[in-house]
Parts: structure tokens; sequence; C-alpha cells
């Protein structure tokens, strides 16, 4: 065993017993853990919607059980078979099969294959890397494919829908940051003073929203990043300006899509999704490198509302289930640093 490992460790385990699938904290040693080339001590991992549909069978996510749960981590390198990877670096990882088909990062101890590792940028601490964890990756690759497809700030006003949760308060904040006048679509309006202070322009009760509507109308919107799928994305495609933009990622509010070709073939408009899970390695590291770098977000202790144990988790993935989450929510780890230490970082961000 590794210098610094312990026999036994602290990890959330999720179970299917006779269909009923649920969490529970669980003594593990470094054998129980799936195979992999990189052990991490692990510092912080995070509550992203897909953690809480895995965690409670509300999502068909988890292929096979037992299976720790946790779709990000960061941490340090406790041993690598693979020379290019040293004990004690700082590293992440998000996506892949992480909590899906392989033990994920509630637990604190993590071993991934070697490909999956993301050796940690200069300039962010583990901490900061967590508060991004997959939900700042996805946005980061949202603004590569709308840099890609010529977005720009100057086309006109830029639509965040699922405001308040990770992804989207996230965006808010990247997309003032870089110049864009950001409009927050939300069904919590009571959180507007927080997306205001996140960097939104205005902030619009999504329930203000009529639903259906003919195949082109008004168009509003220079371009937008959808969380929500469903009759939001549908009004999206049928309001955005011509040759302007549209970024898919979640479907809160619903997996179908249903529009028509007016907006692509008489307005131009491209509609563009992201895959932060598959994304390809060289592709993640670029993004992961701006994220620290040009696309530092600020505000980030604004956006981490609550830090949380493993003990807390399933309280929390309630409240995400329930549309109660704002924010970003992380989970503690062995590894991480005191809080202050740890968080103080963050005004390099800001």
């Amino acid at each position: 065993m590794a210098e610094g490992a312990t026999s036994e460790f602290r990890a959330f385990r999720i179970h299917n017993r006779q269909g009923r699938i649920a969490g529970q904290l669980e003594e593990l040693s470094l054998s129980d853990l799936s195979p992999g080339e990189v052990t991490i001590r692990a510092c912080w991992s995070s509550v992203n919607y897909k953690d809480a549909l895995a965690a409670t069978g509300a999502g068909k996510i988890i292929r096979d059980f037992p299976r720790i749960g946790g779709i990000d981590v960061t941490g340090t390198i406790l041993e690598s078979e693979r020379a290019d990877y040293r004990p004690g670096q700082p590293v992440l990882v998000t996506g892949y099969d992480l909590g899906v088909g392989h033990d994920g990062g509630y637990a604190d101890y993590v071993r991934v294959p070697a490909e999956w590792v993301v050796p940690l940028p200069q300039g962010i601490s583990p901490w900061q890397a967590a508060v991004l964890g997959t939900a700042g990756f996805t946005v980061g690759l949202c603004l590569q494919r709308l840099e890609d497809n010529g977005q720009r700030p100057e086309a006109g006003p830029f639509a965040v829908t699922g405001a308040t949760g990770g992804v989207g308060s996230l965006a808010v904040s990247l997309l003032h940051k870089l110049g864009y006048e950001v409009h927050a679509v939300t069904g919590k309006p009571e959180a507007a003073e927080y997306l205001q202070a996140l960097g939104a322009a205005k902030v619009i009760d999504r329930r203000s929203l009529a639903a259906g509507g003919p195949p082109l109308e008004h168009a509003l919107w220079g371009g937008a990043i959808d969380n929500a799928g469903g009759e939001l994305l549908s009004w999206l495609t049928r309001t955005i300006r011509p040759w302007g933009n549209v970024v898919s990622v979640g479907l809160a509010g619903g997996s179908d899509l249903h529009t028509t070709v007016m907006p692509f073939i008489l307005r131009g408009v491209s509609l563009l999704g992201v895959s932060s899970a598959n994304c390809p390695g060289a592709l993640r590291r670029r993004v992961w490198e701006r994220l620290a770098g040009e696309w530092a977000p600020p505000r980030l202790e604004r956006i981490a509302r609550r830090n949380v144990t493993l003990e807390e988790l399933p309280e929390v993935f309630e409240i995400v289930l329930n549309g109660g989450a704002i924010g970003r929510t992380l989970v503690k780890l062995a590894g991480a640093q005191d809080d202050a230490s740890d968080m103080g970082t963050a005004s390099r961000s800001g």
C-alpha cells in the first residue's frame, strides 16, 4: 500500500436491492475500487443533477451495482502505474464512466484509468476545480462550440435557461465576464438578486413564457445556452436572431424537441450539442486550461453555496430532484485542505 493510504476509507456506495436503488455510507479498502492505473486521494467532489438521478434511481444512470457515485473529483495522486503521473500531483477527473460504470468521486480514494486524468492547470486550486467540475467543464465546452461557430457578444442579448443551477450559474458568470448581455431564465424569480450578482442583466420568470407558438416568433436572442430541453428549447429555436446559436446541454424540462426547420433555413440558426462525458482528451485538457486562464469564472465563492459530507448526500439529492438547488454543492473528502485556506484561493478567479 502506498505511503499515506489507509486500510479503510469512507465511500458513498449505491445499491440496487430488489429494484430499490439507494446509497449508503460504507467503509471500503482500495481493493474494493474499480481497476485503473492511477489512484487519487480525493479532496473534493460535487453534486450534479446526474448524480442525484443515479443515486436515487430517478434516472437509469448506473448500469451495474454496487457502485460508488460521483461523476467528478479533484485530488492528488497517491500512486500511479504511469510515469507521467507522480505522487502528490494535483489532478481532476470528470465524465467518462466515472460514477456510472466505474466507481466515482464520492469516496476518500478514487482509482481510474490514466487516460481519464487531467493534471490540474496552473492557477486553479482543487476547490476551484471542484466548483467548476462537470458543470463548469460543460460550460467551457459550450463556450468553445459557440466560439467555433462565430458567436459574438455584439449579436445581441444571450439567454441562459435553468440559470440558478450549477451549469446555469457558471454560464451566467462566464458569459458576463466575456462581455455578453446575459438574460437569465429561471423558475425561481426569488433568486433574482443572486443571478444579478453573477452578472445577469435581466432575470426572466420562465412561467411568463408562452408555450407553443408559430414556427418563427419575434427574434430576441443573439444566442442561448439551454439546460431545460422540451418547450423551453423549442421556444428558443423560434426566438433566436439570424445566424445565432443555441447550445443544448440538459433535459430537466423534458427530452422532446418540437420545432420546425424554419429557424434553420430562414434565419440560419444553429442548434449545437455538447457531451462532457465522452469529450476527446485533447479538447478536454484545452478547455480546462482555458477555464483556469482566460475563462476563469469570477465570483466562485457566490456559486459554491454549500459544502457537505458524504453523510449528507441523500438530503442534497432530494433538494436537487425537487428543483430546490441553487449554485453548486461541494462534497468535502479526506484530502481536502482546511476550508479557509483552500477556498481563499478563489479570489484569484475574481
